[in-house]
């Protein structure tokens, strides 16, 4: 009941939010540099979150992040 009602309550405050973006769209204008703007924005963060998961895989993957085991006996 707790997990429905929760569920409710979260889809009725996006429904709110949503009514009010999709109201105040049309008060304001974008020119084109302001779209260019957006999509270069988009698509670069875009591409550096898609790179850091690629190198944490690749570090998982390589062993990059283990942990190193050293005996007393090599430090000195």
């Amino acid at each position: 009941m707790k997990v429905f009602l929760l569920v409710l309550v979260l889809g009725g405050l996006l429904a709110v939010v949503m009514f009010g973006v999709l109201t105040s769209w049309d008060a304001s204008e974008m020119s084109i540099h302001g779209w260019i703007a957006l999509a270069l924005g988009t698509f670069v963060s875009l591409a550096v979150g898609g790179g850091l998961m690629a190198l944490v895989f690749h570090s998982a993957r390589k062993g990059y992040d283990d942990r190193i085991e050293m005996d007393r006996a090599d430090e000195g």
